[in-house]
């Protein structure tokens, strides 16, 4: 009579066998399917004129430039949210301006909590949003930039495009002045200014909620910048 271990060895290489025969199966099965997809592909190739397959090929011309566009402007940084301006490198922030048409920059400061909420929300955005590029720059360690944009409230979200600084988001009253709005709000509020793509509706609030000031370059926002005093929101952090 056989072993125990004879009888599990066989059961083993039993279990091997139908394993093997199953993966051999689902390859067979793929290529089957691979081949059917081709043989159609071929089929309607064979039926198109000549004007067709031009078309045909110039979308593909178009295609591929999109995509060596999208993958240039990863490169750059587009597609995630990075910190620039390290070791007060200010100029980064003018070089990173130049190579992207649309920029969003948050100056921030590590000790300010409404600077970490801003964070994460365009942490989302960058994401969503390939288009544009997001960065962070650490006020605190980039005096000279501060002092040239005015940035005396943090946080402070510059919106920048083709190189110039266009718009400006302080502190949280453009989202309705409370911590806990939601990204949406925040990407309508950019999308305001062109510095991302934004696909819903400009003329107001997606989430209905109440924006407490003007935005800055629109009449009665000119007063809002340029002296300490000027501020009224102790909600946020002032930048010293």
């Amino acid at each position: 009579p056989k072993s125990d271990t004879d009888l599990n060895l066989n059961m083993a290489t039993q279990a091997t066998a139908m394993m093997q025969a199953q993966l051999e199966a689902a390859v067979l099965q793929t290529v089957a399917t691979a081949e059917r997809q081709v043989d159609e592909q071929l089929k309607r190739l064979d039926g198109m004129s000549k004007d067709e397959l031009e078309e045909m090929e110039i979308v593909r011309a178009r295609r591929l430039d999109q995509m060596k566009a999208s993958a240039a402007k990863r490169q750059r940084g587009h597609g995630e949210y990075r910190e620039i301006g390290g070791s007060g490198n200010e100029q980064e922030f003018f070089d990173a301006a130049k190579q992207s048409d649309k920029m969003v920059c948050h100056f921030y400061r590590e000790s300010t909590e409404r600077c970490t909420i801003m964070d994460s929300h365009l942490t989302k955005l960058a994401q969503m949003h390939p288009e544009t590029r997001f960065v962070r720059i650490n006020a605190e360690k980039s005096p000279f930039l501060a002092e040239k944009l005015r940035i005396i409230m943090l946080p402070t979200v510059a919106l920048v495009l083709k190189g110039k600084v266009k718009d400006y988001i302080v502190g949280f009253d453009d989202m309705g002045g409370a911590d806990d709005f939601d990204t949406e709000v925040l990407e309508w509020r950019i999308g305001t200014s062109g510095a991302l793509d934004y696909t819903g509706a400009l003329e107001g609030v997606p989430t209905g909620v109440e924006v407490k000031t003007t935005f800055i370059g629109r009449k009665g926002a000119a007063s809002k910048r340029g002296t300490r005093a000027g501020w009224e929101d102790d909600s946020d952090d002032e930048f010293t």
